[in-house]
């Protein structure tokens, strides 16, 4: 783990920004940070998902040391990978300071986005919300349509540092898959805005096709995610002998088709109702467990 401790360290220098005052970024407080990097507690999954966040880096590269490193999670594909910390190369606080402004448009957008709608947000609404000019924001993305990109990105990204953090020390198929699953359901807070921020592009899509593209290559990231873990069970003895490519077609399509319909308040449609449902596609497909 030194060599985790060593990355954050890394990351901390690179922000520009003190000790304390990314432990402030991150809402945690300062001694805890202090304490993790000593080694005398563990960094959880959800201050690593933070670190990654506030630093612009990926949770694969501060547990791994690069952003495509194999790990029980597909990584992006190479063209769209999230930007590397690169070398050792501390920031000054000036350089650091536009990062931070970026960031926080980004993070702005995202919300707004999510919250209303991709068409009913106006460049003004994001400048209020970062308390900055509408200048500000076009100096940063000249177009909606950019922010609505980036918007993705940062979805994308918050996802697969969400399942690096979480999933890296299971190694057990069945368990990886479940907590896949629940890492995917709607639950009100941020994954219900996550979801949200999803069916737009899949909206904008059909009408732009570079957007089309782009959320083609990230989509097969999370399909490739799901097939892994699937031939992983199939080798461990965990799941039947299925055709993974096929499994996760069904299954990937199951969630989306699910959350959707949760999303949208069909009458009947949970949570909890998409979680059994899934389940019990589990128990039968892979598990072999016939049906009540």
């Amino acid at each position: 783990m030194e060599g985790l401790r060593q990355r954050v360290r890394e990351a901390i220098r690179r922000s520009g920004r003190s000790q304390r005052e990314f432990a402030g970024a991150m809402d945690l407080e300062p001694s805890k940070l202090s304490k993790s990097l000593k080694g005398t507690r563990r960094f959880t999954a959800e201050e690593l998902i933070r670190i990654a966040d506030v630093a612009d880096v990926t949770v694969n590269w501060l547990l791994n040391g690069h952003d495509d490193a194999a790990t029980v999670v597909a990584v992006p594909p190479a063209a769209h990978h999230p930007r590397s910390s690169g070398p050792v190369v501390p920031a000054p606080r000036e350089v650091a300071a536009p990062h931070g402004r970026r960031r926080q448009i980004i993070e702005a957008a995202w919300n707004l986005i999510a919250e209303r709608g991709y068409h009913s947000v106006r460049t003004s609404d994001i400048a209020r919300a970062c308390g900055t000019s509408s200048a500000t924001i076009h100096y940063h993305f000249p177009t909606l349509q950019d922010l609505l990109d980036e918007t993705l990105r940062s979805s994308v990204k918050q996802a697969f540092d969400r399942q690096v953090a979480v999933l890296h020390e299971i190694t057990d198929a069945r368990e990886r898959l479940e907590r896949l699953i629940e890492l995917q359901l709607p639950t009100p807070g941020h994954l219900r805005r996550e979801w949200s921020i999803w069916m737009q592009v899949w909206t904008e899509s059909t009408l732009h096709p570079h957007l089309r593209n782009l959320h083609a290559a990230f989509y097969q990231r999370w399909h490739d995610t799901i097939a892994q873990t699937l031939r992983q069970g199939i080798e461990d003895g965990v799941f039947r002998d299925v055709d993974p490519e096929e499994t996760t077609v069904h299954l990937t399509a199951l969630i989306d088709g699910l959350g959707i319909q949760v999303l949208t308040g069909r009458p009947g449609r949970t949570v909890e109702r998409m979680r059994d449902t899934l389940r019990d596609f589990v128990r039968t497909r892979l598990e072999g467990v016939s049906a009540p």
